[in-house]
């Protein structure tokens, strides 16, 4: 019960990464805002399922691109719960696609979801925070994208690199008000969204090839987000967590070593 008493507003909470921080955060004690763009049946489905550990949900829907959806959702989100103590920007959007194919528009969608989103989010909650005088915690999912340069995902991949700089800056400036800002970059989790870039009997079979054997689930990655959350980490500030089971590290390694003759 490391959340109790705690209120948790989380963006694309209906599925994936956001619905294991909410379940997560849930069996911790704290509420949750649960917001979506789309798939509302969804959302009323995690809702349900944070209603079911004892804790109350909200279902508030609006596309973090959209600073007027946004605020809107803040102030709901507030005007249900009272306050709102944690900030969870999960929501986001890839486009895969070689970089001579990409269009502006791919581009400035991923962007708008992916980098803009938490912007948006960040500055509106941390705005009541300060004025407040509440101290709060921002975590921002970001990836193992942010640091590796994979084909193909060249609108995520900026995204997620400066999401993870948008957030060291905002734990430097935000420090003063004792508010934490910290960064999750999972590895490759399996979510709904995987199955959009890749057929099931490929990722079982790439998966068992990975360091760990298998991938993230969405409860590594919320468990993480409890740790972020709750007062263990309340001197936390700046830092990136990384949740890939050495993912990453054996990406360098593998492409980085020298070739080994047979």
């Amino acid at each position: 019960m490391r959340l109790e008493g705690k209120v948790a507003l989380i963006t694309g909470a209906n599925r994936g990464i956001g619905r294991g921080c909410a379940l997560e955060m849930a069996k911790e004690g704290a509420a949750i805002a649960v917001n979506y763009r789309g798939h509302r049946e969804e959302a009323e489905e995690v809702a349900s399922a944070v209603e079911s550990l004892g804790r109350e949900a909200l279902v508030v829907q609006a596309d973090v691109s959209q600073r007027a959806q946004v605020e809107a959702m803040v102030e709901r989100s507030i005007a249900y719960f009272g306050k709102i103590d944690f900030l969870i920007n999960n929501a986001a959007s890839s486009i895969r696609k070689p970089f001579v194919e990409l269009t502006v528009e791919d581009v400035e969608h991923t962007w708008g979801v992916s980098l803009w989103g938490p912007f948006h989010c960040s500055q509106l909650v941390a705005q009541r925070w300060v004025r407040d005088k509440h101290p709060g915690k921002i975590i921002m999912m970001s990836s193992i994208h942010s640091t590796i340069p994979f084909p193909t995902a060249l609108a995520y991949n900026c995204a997620k690199a400066a999401l993870n700089h948008m957030a060291a800056t905002l734990a430097a400036e935000l420090a003063p008000y004792r508010i934490n800002v910290n960064v999750i970059e999972p590895g490759w989790t399996d979510t709904p969204g995987e199955r959009t870039f890749t057929e099931e009997k490929e990722i079982r079979k790439r998966a068992r090839l990975l360091p760990w054997g298998r991938m993230a689930t969405i409860e590594d990655i919320g468990k993480a987000a409890v740790y972020l959350a709750s007062d263990d980490a309340e001197y936390v500030s700046g830092a990136v967590l990384r949740v890939d089971g050495a993912l990453a590290i054996n990406f360098a390694v593998r492409t980085t070593s020298p070739a080994v003759d047979d």
